[in-house]
């Protein structure tokens, strides 16, 4: 009998807890423990960034990441950022730039990017297409993808630097 491990968390804003194996990865623990299957596996072994999730603010490969290291963090998955203003902004671009095919990297895909418009503001297309590098997608051919961080970014800066008209 394997020993279980406690993981206390808050998982989409909800404090979870539960008894999981040690080995138990944290994409398993969201997708078998909690139902949210947003977030995909891919490869297992980090490299291909379907699984990709934010702990405390940072993407992570979920698939790599054991549940029972992440007692106290706070976790997102695809399913946290509904409402999400930035989310919303790259889920629009995203279909405006043809940027979905399949649609099974999207979950990671989209993580990253908000990532990207959150930590890199000023980011060119270099800089999107290095910080995308972690994120395989097999349909797309990355432009839509990049053009699709461009126009948020380019949209987020002009709502920032744009006088504001009352009436």
């Amino acid at each position: 009998m394997t020993a279980m491990t406690q993981v206390n968390l808050i998982l989409n804003g909800i404090a979870v807890s539960n008894d999981v194996e040690p080995r138990t990865s944290l994409a398993d623990f969201v997708r078998d423990n909690h139902d949210l299957t947003g977030t995909n596996l891919g490869c297992e072994q980090g490299v291909c960034g379907a699984c990709t999730m934010i702990v405390d603010e940072i993407p992570v490969r979920s698939c790599l990441v054991r549940a029972a290291t992440c007692s106290g963090a706070n976790i997102k998955t695809i399913e946290a950022f509904d409402h999400d203003e930035i989310m919303i902004q790259l889920r629009e671009a995203f279909t405006t730039h043809h940027a979905l095919q399949c649609g099974y990297c999207t979950p990671g895909m989209l993580a990253t990017a908000r990532d990207i418009v959150l930590r890199l503001p000023e980011a060119d297309e270099n800089q999107i297409r290095l910080e995308l590098a972690g994120n395989l997608c097999r349909c797309t051919g990355y432009t839509g993808i990049v053009h699709a961080i461009k126009s948020v970014l380019k949209l987020r800066k002009e709502n920032i630097l744009a006088p504001k008209i009352t009436t």
